[in-house]
This record gives structure tokens, sequence and C-alpha cells, in this order.
């Protein structure tokens, strides 16, 4: 059964800290739309306060959580502990997709390393916070990040980039607007 928490508390807090990487899920408001569920890892989550996240969002092969944010604003956020304790967190609550245009996004990104590839930040705000046992999520031990990605993007100029997020981040897989346009955001080729 399910602990319920009035806002994400310190020891939550260090618990998502200490995780690799996390789930996002989010769901179009058609009966028929294709749901989304995205691993995410790499360093790109803040915890801004008691019922407030962002996260780095890279540039990939599809714009869902986008798109389904910008539709309906909400998700789900789940985190594992695959070590130590077991515990899953859920987070509900809605979204916003921050893209690099809006002024929000200047007061945001300082407070993530740079990284290639962003494309916008999405901003979280929690309603729900609850956690679980876990004990059927199976123990693993981290070895490291992959650094597949950073690879990738370090050979695609910024102009290349944004062509890909034209081809493949405007519309979600059901048709939904995603990006509203490509990012200016650049990091320069020696950063990550």
């Amino acid at each position: 059964m399910a602990t319920l928490y009035d806002s994400i508390n310190d020891e939550l807090k260090a618990f998502i800290r200490e995780q690799h990487m996390f789930f996002i899920a989010t769901a179009p408001r058609s009966d028929d739309g294709l749901i989304n569920c995205s691993p995410k890892g790499l360093d790109t989550l803040r915890i801004l306060d008691d019922h407030s996240l962002a996260y780095l969002d890279l540039t990939g092969s599809g714009a869902e959580t986008i798109a389904h944010l910008r539709e309906n604003g909400r998700f789900v956020m789940m985190f594992c502990s695959f070590s130590n304790r077991p515990n899953i967190v859920r987070l509900h609550g809605t979204g916003e997709v921050i893209e690099s245009s809006n002024p929000r996004f200047s007061e945001l990104i300082d407070r993530f390393p740079p990284r290639r590839g962003t494309r916008a930040i999405i901003l979280l705000n929690v309603a729900r916070v609850a956690d679980s046992c876990g004990w059927g999520v199976p123990m693993m031990s981290f070895e490291r990040d992959r650094n597949t990605y950073a690879n990738y993007v370090s050979t695609k100029s910024a102009e290349q980039m944004r062509a890909s997020q034209l081809a493949s981040n405007m519309k979600s897989l059901d048709g939904l607007p995603a990006l509203t346009e490509p990012t200016n955001y650049t990091v320069e080729s020696s950063d990550v």
C-alpha cells in the first residue's frame, strides 16, 4: 500500500537524488492515442522545491512527452531503487514545456550542467507524492552513464540538431503539436 506525502520531503529528495534514472509517463486525451513512458538519466533532473522539479529534455527520435504536456499537462514520474532499501516513488501532477525562446528557460538552464542536444526544459508541478515497497524491483548495480548520446550530438552542428528537431520533434506519433520551433540553445562543442 502506498504512503502519501504532503510534499517532496527531505528524505524523498535524498532518495530521488540517489537514483541514476527515472521514468516519465504521459498520455494524450484521445482514447486511442498512444501512451508514452520514457526513461531519463544523464544528470538531467533538478528538484526545485517541495512541489516542483525540472529536467532537461534532450533531442531524440520523438517528442511524445512534450506533445502530451502541451495538450493536457498530466504526467506521472517514477523513481525505483535498484539497490539498498527497496522503494518506488511516484510523483503525479502537471507539467509544462519551457522552450529556449521562453524567458524562463534562461532562469532555469543554469541549474544544469551544459548539455549539447538540449531542446527544452520540462517543468513539473507535483500534486501527489507517494511511495511504495518496490519489492518486485530487481537488485542491479550502476556501472556508469552511457556516453552514446554525448558522442552522437558531438558530431552534429547546431544546424543539424535543429534539422533533426524539425524532422522528428514537431509532432507526436499521434500528430499532436510538440516543439513550436527548433531550439536556439547551443553549447560549445568542447562541452557535453
